[in-house]
């Protein structure tokens, strides 16, 4: 079978979203509403963020508005992957803020305890499973550096070949360091509506298909103008418009134009794509072993990410990360013929005993990506104001630290997170266009000739080393 064959009959919605499980849409906000707090943004963040805040202080008054539907982007759309890092990796932290990188791993650490102690306190069905993550060389050059990372009482344990052929069979593998203990799987639009249920549970009023247009300072309060959408989530036509009145506003919109100018540039929309197969027969399964479960990932520059569902699907994602001219982000770019073949191929290549299995989903969507690769904060209007972004792929479990910084912001104290140069420390905005687009297309070249040389890295990429740009996957 072609990869034409295989794809043929794939739904272009996000796999996750493709249910009858999708909870029923709620109403947009009609009419004027006053908060304690306002929380902008009804993905993984928002929904963070307000119930942190209900469980801080059960009397406060908490608002969330979602301009489409809750977790349709890109928290509703992600491969699932719930990890500790708050750094897009411990050598990323290094590299950007090496003085705090060990706590910051810390932090991570306990951040995924307790996302996974939320997920049982409150009952939640999302498919949770903490079954680490393996990391992959497929070329000779990349097996010394995981090697090194061998570290069993901190839970990374390497395998060589022969090793890992034990556990995952694939012709393309050479070895893999195992990260036991900070990466979880999960459903990733189930979490959403967990998260939507828990948060309405403990009092928080959510409106769906409100976009929030402006935020302005009056005093002692923020004043939010919303225009709503009566005719449902995804209509084109604007219905009613409406103010709300807060104490506090926790902006939670990540890869959308940001509502404070300043830090407009400060991120850019990549787009990313995966594929789900159909269910594999017990047979299937047989034949690459993977009983562990555990999410994989591979080593390069533009790397594959892929995990099994609970019905053993296997989500296969990565390699392009598209960005279009002008930071535009739109539906229509979901959809791209070129990489779903692309990705099929290598699907094929990394499980050719699986020839002949068909895909059923296949989807894009923008991820926020800013200059060091990970979260950052800022605030405005006397700190009444506070927004989180940048998340760069690795929100699912990041978003909820987000939540808490958020709220330490807003409460106008001294904490130890508020004081991390993490948090009071911006990443390099991205150029204006052209140049923003003329980068990208550079260093997105120079990635791949890095692949292509074992992995070294050219001038380019160590120009933006050196200023604090530089990627690495």
């Amino acid at each position: 079978m072609d990869v034409h064959t295989a794809l043929a009959d794939a739904s272009t919605v996000p796999y996750w979203l493709d249910t009858e499980l999708r909870p029923t849409p709620l109403p947009p906000l009609t009419e004027d509403r006053s908060a304690d707090l306002l929380v902008v943004g009804g993905g993984y963040t928002g929904l963070w963020t307000a119930l942190q805040a209900k469980e801080r202080d059960p009397e406060r008054h908490v608002v969330l508005v979602e301009a489409n539907s809750i977790g349709w982007a890109a928290s509703g759309r992600n491969g699932g992957f719930c990890a500790a890092s708050l750094t897009h990796g411990y050598d990323n932290g290094a590299t950007h803020l090496p003085e705090e990188n060990e706590r910051l791993a810390q932090l991570g650490r306990e951040n995924l305890d307790a996302i996974e102690a939320a997920i049982a306190r409150y009952g939640m069905d999302c498919e949770f499973e903490r079954t680490g993550e393996l990391d992959v060389a497929t070329e000779d050059y990349q097996v010394a550096d995981l090697r090194a990372g061998h570290d069993p009482e901190a839970g990374f344990i390497f395998y060589d070949q022969q090793q890992l052929a034990q556990l995952v069979k694939s012709p393309t593998y050479k070895a893999a360091l195992w990260d036991s203990r900070e990466v979880a799987m999960v459903h990733p639009a189930k979490l959403c509506w967990e998260l939507l249920r828990v948060v309405r549970e403990l009092g928080v009023e959510v409106y769906e298909s409100t976009k929030v247009t402006s935020v302005t300072d009056r005093k002692s309060t923020v004043e939010v103008t919303t225009e709503t959408n009566e005719a449902g989530a995804g209509a084109n036509e604007a219905g009613s418009r409406a103010t709300i009145t807060a104490n506090r506003v926790a902006l939670a919109t990540n890869v959308f134009p940001s509502l404070l100018k300043r830090v407009s540039l400060h991120t850019v929309p990549v787009y990313d794509y995966a594929l789900m197969t159909e269910p594999l027969t017990p047979e299937q399964m047989d034949s690459i072993g993977w009983e562990g479960r555990q999410g994989i990932g591979d080593c390069a520059n533009r790397f594959h990410y892929y995990r099994l569902t609970a019905d053993n699907r296997i989500l296969f994602g990565g390699w392009d990360a598209v960005y279009h001219y002008g930071r535009q982000v739109s539906w229509k770019y979901d959809q791209r013929p070129e990489t779903f073949e692309t990705l099929a191929e290598h699907f094929f290549a990394t499980f050719p005993q699986l020839e002949g299995l068909r895909f059923t989903h296949k989807w894009g969507g923008p991820i926020d990506t800013c200059s060091r690769f990970f979260s950052f904060f800022t605030t405005a209007y006397g700190k009444k104001v506070a927004m989180a972004a940048g998340f760069t792929g690795l929100g699912v479990g990041a978003s909820r630290f987000a939540g808490t910084v958020m709220l330490d912001l807003l409460s106008g104290e001294s904490t130890e997170l508020t004081e991390l140069e993490m948090v009071r420390r911006l990443p390099l905005p991205f150029p204006p266009e052209p140049a923003a687009w003329l980068g990208i297309k550079l260093t997105t070249r120079a990635l791949i000739r890095s692949d292509e040389n074992e992995g070294r890295r050219g001038p380019l990429l160590k120009v933006l080393d050196a200023v604090g740009m530089g990627f690495d996957s």
